[in-house]
């Protein structure tokens, strides 16, 4: 009998055994992507897993123990070519334990994290890998003092120990570009939308029209284009506004292609950031204290630390309103060009709380090229003259808006105040809370002379309303 229990024993033993391994999660497929900075590793799996990373010295190493998981695929298929990884190998110490270990070249800072499944993937480990050469903090250069747009009511400036926004040097009598910075959307693991029979990317797409709007806008005399995103690696969405400053960028355009559940939908929109959602970034910046330690201005010497919390929202409030007016501004004149050479989905900028347009210095827009689950507009994006064209029509409506609007301190007001660029005359998109008064005194105008330059018979104007600023103007006013 006792035999016969023991073998019972043994036998539930090795059914919880066999149980484990079969309830334990398969990684299916490892991804690898290279970023500037870092080199992210996702690892498909076909459940939830349990996981730690630590650091091993003397070769450099990073260990990933997997508590519930098996390997299924192979290893050594990944191209590891211009990352910080030399190897990755795999070891099942258990049938429910997995070890994978990483030989490094270099030394690195790890973060891991696991994912939920979307609707592109399914349960997934995410392990980034931070070239520690990027993390060391620069050597402190002087700070450069960045002008706004003309017309633009100047931001407030927290600054930073250290730190200063990434304006190239400029020669003694010389006079800056104006910077634009082009933010591909999506990129890496995460493809974004895709077009019919899933074999267009808008990933791909996006970078493609950004890397050829680069192209045109460096061709322009006075302007430089800055990307974002240069390949195929993911950014988080609040990093792709803290490189476009650190550029030194007068303007942010983010590309993309959009996708609708009726395949029919088509056409061209143009976003700007939503009232509501310059209202809840202007409280996160001033709730969070790890923003209040960033730079929202330029350079200068203007800190929020030593403003009173009325102060400091007044202070983030008119920069908001001011990059906003900016932004619905030069979103309609980038609408009104694309309209040239693509159906429109809406004739009026739109406006939404998306996360890379909550700039509270620099005006920023979001461009849908077009809806790449529509048959006909997915097979004109991944054509390079349909690029090339919408690229074209971004130029010139960013070209009408500076050309109007030139940052005082650059060759393109220069050349303006020297009468070589007819631009016309400067306009301004009413936000909520403006009045024509506050507008007048903005740009330096007398309130009578602004009326008479857009025929208007009171002082009440419309959120949405453009207003013709007259030439009266006094020349460099900021």
């Amino acid at each position: 009998m006792r035999m016969l229990a023991r073998m019972s024993g043994v036998g539930l033993v090795l059914a919880a055994l066999a149980a484990d391994v079969l309830a334990a999660s398969e990684i299916r497929s490892v991804r690898l992507w290279r970023a500037p900075d870092n080199t992210r590793l996702v690892f498909d799996l076909s459940g939830p897993v349990q996981h730690s990373v630590f650091t091993l010295a003397a070769p450099n190493r990073i260990v990933i123990d997997v508590s519930g998981g098996q390997m299924s695929t192979k290893l050594d298929q990944l191209s590891l070519s211009n990352t910080p990884i030399t190897g990755i190998r795999s070891a099942q110490r258990s049938p429910n334990e997995l070890r994978l270990v990483l030989d490094l070249s270099a030394v690195v800072t790890p973060k891991s994290f696991s994912l939920a499944p979307n609707q592109q993937y399914g349960h997934r480990l995410v392990v980034d890998l931070f070239d520690q050469e990027s993390a060391a903090p620069s050597t402190p250069q002087a700070p450069q003092v960045t002008q706004p747009a003309a017309g633009v009511t100047p931001p407030p400036v927290v600054a930073v120990p250290g730190s200063a926004p990434a304006k190239l040097p400029v020669a003694p009598g010389a006079k800056r570009d104006i910077v634009i910075a082009i933010d591909a959307g999506h990129g890496g693991e995460d493809p974004g939308a895709l077009g019919p029979g899933r074999k267009l990317y808008e990933k791909n797409v996006t970078l493609a029209i950004a890397k050829e709007l680069q192209r045109q806008i460096n061709a322009e005399k006075g302007f430089r284009g800055e990307l974002v995103r240069t390949g195929d690696y993911f950014i988080p969405l609040r990093k792709r506004t803290e490189i476009a400053r650190k550029k030194g960028a007068d303007l942010f355009v983010s590309i993309h292609a959009d996708a609708a559940p009726r395949a029919a939908a088509f056409g061209a929109s143009v976003y700007a950031l939503s009232e509501r959602g310059a209202t809840s970034e202007t409280a996160r910046w001033l709730a969070d204290a790890e923003n209040q330690s960033d730079l929202i201005g330029g350079a200068g010497n203007v800190s929020l630390d030593d403003k009173d919390r009325m102060l400091a929202g007044v202070l983030l409030d008119l920069s908001m309103t001011a990059s906003l007016s900016s932004s619905l501004n030069v979103g309609q004149k980038v609408l009104s060009n694309m309209g040239h050479i693509t159906p429109l989905h809406k004739r009026r900028v739109e406006q939404a709380g998306f996360m890379v347009l909550k700039s509270p210095d620099i005006p920023s827009i979001l461009v849908e090229t077009g809806f790449i689950s529509n048959p006909n507009e997915a097979k004109k994006l991944s054509t390079s003259r349909h690029q090339q064209a919408l690229a074209r029509s971004i130029t010139a409506g960013v070209r009408q808006f500076f050309h109007q609007n030139p940052p005082p301190g650059t060759l393109i007001a220069v050349l303006r105040d020297q009468g070589k660029i007819t631009a016309g005359p400067r306009e301004h998109v009413v936000t909520s809370g403006e009045s024509l008064a506050l507008i007048a005194q903005r740009y330096q105008v007398s309130l009578s002379s602004l009326r008479s330059a857009n025929a208007l018979k009171s002082d009440t104007i419309k959120v949405g309303q453009t207003l013709s600023i007259p030439a009266t103007a006094l020349a460099g006013q900021p």
